[in-house]
Order: structure tokens, then sequence, then C-alpha cells
């Protein structure tokens, strides 16, 4: 029997010269595009920096099938860009590349930002995955944001990924929300009593002429303008697809069960902004070495702990969902001193002091777990 919760998976790569690691300046985003028409459709796009790609899922059944499609994909587009000379990095930030260096894509709408935000738009040197998890319609869509938003600072956490920034180490384990942030409509989403007063908002920003449509409302979570989804988009790109499908199940989990509860009609507390926002400024500098405060609670405990209690409390959907092994995953990264892909990136950098080993493994993480004859060219250098 198919879930309901179906499964929409969007990646952003970095593209990066395949001998050097370091950003590609050529050739062109447009060029790799037209050459990979053929293979992959609208499933590639471009951003608003040109060296990166996006690759976009179908709409994915269930987490087996997710899993074996994003291999499959990543791999035939780690074929197409090494016929360029170029390898793919997954994570949200690439360690050295400064931002100034870099040309926008040749696009109207990108015009249109930098024109708008200027050196906000051009800064945007940052990476990012986000997940559509399907719901029963655009009503459910917002029940369950005002109570996932709860969990955006574990999610980000988990995936943090970006401690590197114009080759300096940051500090911080999430880099790339730092940068992120000077956007306007992004950041935690406010609580919405109901669909029709999330439209109203929606609406009189365009009726003002802030925004010409839902998708520039740029949340680390919404309910998808267009579709009947649950976008969930506060995460740095995790180093490794099995990073990736694990972060996916966790979101598709934690709709299941809201779903679940609130059909019977139990919801989970509603936290404030305040709340949520001090969490996760605690999760974009420690990862899972953050505290964290559990406000519905009174009680302050380790970040590993609270997702530890959050891996429970959807434990009981997970084996309906064919997610179990994910979620053990997920645990494991807990257990692991080795941490997230932010501190890999991190210990690395201590152990040997030079930051071009950090790009190397950036580039043979990307490739673990991936059937293609690039994972030899790549883990050989």
């Amino acid at each position: 029997m198919t879930s309901p919760f179906t499964i929409g998976i969007e990646e952003e790569f970095q593209l990066v010269d395949r001998q050097t690691g370091q950003l590609s300046h050529g050739p062109g985003i447009q060029n790799i595009l037209e050459h990979g028409q053929a293979t992959f459709g609208e499933q590639i796009k471009a951003e608003m920096l040109q060296p990166t790609i996006e690759l976009i899922s179908e709409i994915l059944p269930d987490i087996p099938t997710a899993r074996k499609e994003m291999q499959a994909a990543r791999a035939r587009l780690a074929r197409l860009v090494g016929e360029k000379g170029l390898a793919l990095i997954s994570a949200g930030t690439h360690p050295t590349a400064l931002w100034q260096d870099q040309l926008r894509t040749p696009h109207e709408r990108y015009e249109e930002l930098e024109d708008e935000y200027q050196d906000v738009a051009r800064a945007i040197l940052i990476y990012g995955l986000h997940v559509h998890i399907g719901v029963e319609n655009q009503d459910k869509a917002v029940t369950l944001m005002n109570q996932l938003r709860t969990w955006l600072p574990h999610l980000l956490a988990l995936s943090s990924n970006s401690p590197f920034w114009a080759g300096r180490f940051t500090g911080l384990k999430s880099y790339r929300t730092v940068v992120w942030k000077p956007f306007p409509r992004s950041g935690i989403p406010e609580i919405f009593p109901a669909w029709r007063d999330f439209d109203a908002y929606v609406q009189a920003l365009i009726k003002s002429g802030s925004i010409d449509n839902g998708k520039k409302i740029w949340w680390d979570i919404r309910p998808h303008p267009f579709f009947n989804t649950v976008e969930f988009r506060v995460f740095d790109m995790p180093g490794s697809i099995d990073n990736t499908m694990a972060i996916v199940a966790l979101c598709q989990a934690l709709v299941a069960k809201l779903t679940r509860l609130n059909n019977v009609g139990l919801w989970t507390p509603l936290l404030s902004n305040h709340f949520i926002e001090e969490n996760k400024w605690h999760a974009m500098r420690f990862g899972l070495d953050a505290e964290v405060i559990d406000y519905a609670q009174v009680r302050r405990l380790g970040m590993r702990e609270s997702i530890s209690e959050l891996l429970d409390f959807v434990d009981d959907v997970v084996d309906d969902l064919g997610s179990r092994t994910e979620i053990n995953y997920l645990r494991a990264v807990l257990e692991d001193q080795h941490g997230t892909g932010a501190d890999q990136q991190i210990a690395i950098y201590r152990e040997t002091g030079n930051i071009d080993d950090v790009i190397k493994f950036l580039m043979r993480e990307t490739m673990k777990g991936i059937p293609t004859e690039d994972v030899d060219v790549v883990r050989a250098m």
C-alpha cells in the first residue's frame, strides 16, 4: 500500500574543478544544462550563482524508492559534470571560495533578485537541501507547519555541514544559516490558524507589490503555495547520500506521526518564534553539541538527548513507512563522536591544519555510496 506521505527532494550541489576541488568558473552552467537536457529534462536547474546545480526528484512514494532514485540520479549527474572536467561537492558552503569571485547565472529571475537585494543576493554562495512531504490538503499543511516549527533547530543540527566560509573556520557548525539570514521572509514562520490566513498574508504581499508569487516566501518550513506539501527548507546540504536520506526519512516520519495524532484530536504544543529562534541559534553555533530548551516541559537538555527523544516520538510510524534503516542511522550519528558533516570537516582541519584536505574529504563523501565510476576517481585524490 502506497503511503500518502509522498516525498520530493531538491539538492543543491557545488560544481568544482575535478582536480583542485575549487569552485568552477567554467564551463558555464547553461552548457551543462543543455548537455544534460536529454538525460534529466527539468530535473536539473541552475541557481543564482553559476557554480551551483540543483537536482530535483520526481514525486517519490517511499524512502526505499527515494534512496534508489537519488543514488542513481547523483551517479548520472556526476558523470554529466565529469565530462566537463568537474565534480560535485555536497556541503552547505565551500570551505575556501569567495562569493565576490562568482558569476551570476544569466536569467531574468536572478537579474531581478540581484537588482532588489544587491549584495545580500550576490553573497548567496550557499547550498541547501529542501524536502517536500505530501499531505492531504493545504489546511493540513498549515496545521502541521505550526507544530513542526518546534523541531527546526533539531533538523538543522542534524544537517549542519558548513563550518568554513571564505577560507576561515567560522566557529559555527552552520554558517550557511548566517549567510541566508538577511533575506526577507526567511527564518521561522509565525503561527497561522488556517490556510486562509496564510493565503491572505501571501495575497497582501502580492497586491502590495512586495512579491509576485508565494514561492518568494523563503521560511525554514512552509506550506507550498501550489502543491499539497509541507516543505522543509532549514537544512545545510548534508555530506553523503546516507545523511540526506536519513534526514528525509525523519521529515516524513514527523509528518506521519503528527497527522496520526491530529486525526484523533491530539496536537503538540505551539511555540513562540522567540523560543524556536533561541534553540536555532544554539543549533547553528554548536550543532549536535548544543544545549536546547524544551520550553513545553521547562527543562534544558543536550541536543543529542533531545533528538533521541524525537526519534522515540516517531518510532511507531517508522516501520510502516519503511525507513527503519534511516532512523537507525540517525541514532548511530547521535552516538558516534564523528557527528555531522560539520564535525567531520572540523576534525580533519584540526588534525591536518590543511583546508585542502577538508575539500578532498567533501568530494569523497559526496560520492560515498554512489554507484558510479566517478567514485574511484574522486577517492584517488
